[in-house]
């Protein structure tokens, strides 16, 4: 079992930044992906990045060049820097964990983007 907590959403206008967190609650091997999804109103959730490594990462089309994926394994962190937001980046924010073949979500963060 593992639960995730996600942290830094808010209120930001377009073109601003924000830095969501994301802390597990054990050790997550560092070969277990990690990542983002987001779900705005009347939208399904989608896929926004996810990380492996460093060196392995993946993101969306929608937020490639803008959005950053990191993960601390000694912290069990995983982090998404935002920056240029745009209002379609308007969403609830989850983290997640495939961790020995299930996958764990948090509870999610609103993030607006908004003038």
């Amino acid at each position: 079992q593992v639960q995730l907590v996600e942290s830094g959403g808010g209120l930001v206008q377009p073109g601003g930044s924000l830095r969501l967190s994301c802390a597990a609650s054990r050790s997550i091997f560092a070969r277990n992906i990690m990542g983002w999804h987001r779900q705005a109103p009347g939208k399904e959730r989608e896929l926004v990045a996810g990380i492996i490594s460093s060196d392995r990462t993946n993101y969306s089309d929608s937020v490639k060049g803008r959005f950053t994926i990191t993960r601390d394994n000694a912290k069990n962190m995983v982090y998404l820097q935002m920056n240029n937001l745009k209002p379609e980046d308007t969403a609830v924010y989850y983290c997640y964990v495939y961790f020995n073949g299930v996958t764990y979500w948090g509870q999610g963060t609103q993030v607006t983007v908004s003038s």
